[in-house]
């Protein structure tokens, strides 16, 4: 996995107990269903989209891309929320995963 954020590193030195739990939550949603990695990580890149969570679109880009998605199927992904939550913040988000992909 990818280097993460120093904020969340901090919460994690300062509330370990917190993080863990966090994190077993996390592994428990991810277990409940029968959906793919890909899958999950781009519907997980959407809810963020759609919340317009820059660091969480940011965390959900590296993890798609970890799952395998193509660049392509991660644009797609953002776009499709342009009819929903319109033009301003669908281009928001995009400029957010290329900050990931210009990494790349």
């Amino acid at each position: 996995m990818s280097e993460l954020p120093k904020r969340f590193e901090k919460f994690e030195k300062d509330f370990p107990e917190v993080a863990s739990a966090y994190e077993l939550l996390g592994r428990a949603v991810h277990k409940a269903g029968p959906l793919n990695d890909k899958t999950r990580a781009l519907i997980k890149l959407a809810i963020s989209t759609g919340a317009r969570l820059e660091g969480a679109v940011h965390s959900h880009t590296r993890k798609a891309l970890e799952a395998g998605c193509s660049k392509e199927e991660i644009l797609q992904t953002v776009m499709l929320a342009l009819p929903t939550i319109g033009l301003p913040s669908t281009m928001a988000a995009i400029s957010w995963v290329e900050d990931v992909l210009e990494k790349k």
